[in-house]
């Protein structure tokens, strides 16, 4: 299967050995009048207002210039302030991502082993993938909605085994993407969020891939009734009490493609009338 691959792929991306951990440490010295005059409240106020994190994070840091890898909840205060990240941005054994807010955009992008982490709240504002997003292994995370405001993904769309994720309605902004997989989580009971969608791989030298498969929830494929192109392989199996009229009727929309279909284990059923284009 084409996700174990990606997965066999992504085990050299290990939590912990990260060397971007935050270093900076304010030294600002606390004020020793011990007279009760105005000046004191002057001077804590200053105080307080630099080195606790009571407001707002300023975003006036532009561009991070790299990859970078978040290992720890600490981490992310490296990357406080930044609106841009030129490089890959992995994410891991985090708990909170609000510290992130000012991303707008990112390079790539990989959500992983985040075993108490239940929403990506914090990137509401990012907008713009350059190349992958990949979201697995995410055991408490129950949406995407942190992700509502993304409406450009230049490459692959890879979510997989997040045990508590229910719905995809964050991804609705994402029109095009070079890969779609949506594997193993068995709480997912329909793919609404994927309604933007229209074209998988069209026009890359390279051809994409459409998978959904082992989702023991999925019902429907209604959130994917605007696609009309799959310029590569397809691939829908193991989605136990998803009826094969519903794969059935998707090949039916299709306009263009697939250069390949792979379906099977799915809830055998009878189509009536039978679609032109079932397997």
């Amino acid at each position: 299967m084409r996700y174990l691959l990606l997965m066999a792929l992504a085990t050299v991306l290990v939590c912990g050995g990260c060397s971007n951990v935050a270093s900076s440490i304010d030294g600002g010295a606390t004020d020793s009048d011990t007279d009760a005059d105005t000046d004191t409240d002057s001077d804590t106020d200053s105080y307080t207002d630099s080195d606790t994190d009571t407001g707002p994070v300023e975003c006036n840091l532009g561009e991070y210039s790299g990859d970078f890898n978040i290992n720890t909840q600490s981490d992310l205060s490296t990357l406080a302030g930044y609106t841009s990240i030129s490089g890959r941005l992995n994410i891991c054994s985090c708990t909170d991502l609000s510290e992130l807010i000012c991303l707008t955009s990112v390079e790539s992008l990989q959500i992983y082993d985040n075993d108490a982490l239940t929403n990506l709240d914090g990137l509401g504002a990012l907008t713009s993938v350059g190349y992958d997003l990949s979201i697995y292994n995410n055991d408490a995370l129950t949406n995407l909605d942190g992700l509502s405001g993304i409406t450009s993904v230049g490459g692959i769309l890879y979510i997989s085994q997040n045990a508590a994720l229910t719905n995809l309605d964050g991804l609705s902004g994402i029109t095009l993407v070079s890969g779609l997989g949506i594997v193993n989580h068995p709480t997912l009971t329909n793919l609404d969020g994927l309604s933007g969608i229209t074209s998988v791989g069209e026009g890359l030298e390279i051809p994409g891939w459409l998978e959904i498969c082992d989702n023991t929830a999925l019902t429907n494929l209604d959130g994917l009734s605007n696609l009309t192109s799959v310029d590569g392989d397809l691939e829908i199996y193991y989605n136990t009490v998803l009826p094969d009229c519903e794969v059935c009727d998707l090949l039916d929309q299709l306009t263009t493609g697939p250069t390949s279909i792979d379906v099977h284990d799915n809830l055998d059923d009878a189509c009536t009338p039978v679609p032109a284009n079932c397997p």
